[in-house]
């Protein structure tokens, strides 16, 4: 009988510590997906960040960015719909006989628009890749509210 209760109490107490986990998650920033296939979408530009920028240690190297076709209307239309997706893909720039080629990707950045599921953050979810990894991600709560706070200073 004893066995009994102390099952139905940690029952109990394991049902409380999932819904404080899923209820604490639920108020978190919802995730953003990893894209699949996104370099078969529209490659918007390509830029390279160089050895002496103060971004480097990060986002040193080449700068591939995609968009989908919500997004590419809003580059056309300078608004952006929900379902807008754009890519950073950053690959390591390697320098070797005056000659710079792509080397290993470093990570891969997604930006997604929906109003209502990222309305804390100007309709925008952000997230970081770590390298080829579609599951390890590197942009923590915190780091949404800086991602965002950097990108509207550069509208």
């Amino acid at each position: 009988m004893a066995t009994n209760n102390h099952y139905k109490i940690l029952t109990g107490i394991g049902f409380v510590v999932l819904m404080g986990v899923a209820a604490t998650r639920r108020l978190s920033s919802p995730e953003v997906s990893y894209p699949e296939h996104f370099r078969a979408w529209a490659h918007v530009k390509t830029g390279v960040i160089e050895k002496n920028n103060p971004a480097f240690s990060h986002w040193g190297g080449f700068h591939h960015i995609y968009a989908n076709d919500k997004a590419m209307e809003g580059y056309g239309s300078g608004n952006f719909p929900d379902g807008s997706v754009i890519v950073f893909d950053v690959l390591e720039a390697v320098e070797k006989d005056n000659y710079l080629a792509e080397g290993p990707r470093r990570i891969v950045d997604v930006m997604e628009k929906d109003a209502v599921r990222y309305a804390a953050t100007g309709g925008w979810g952000f997230e970081e890749f770590k390298g080829n990894s579609k599951t390890e991600r590197l942009v923590r709560d915190s780091a949404v509210t800086a991602c965002y706070n950097c990108h509207t200073a550069r509208k």
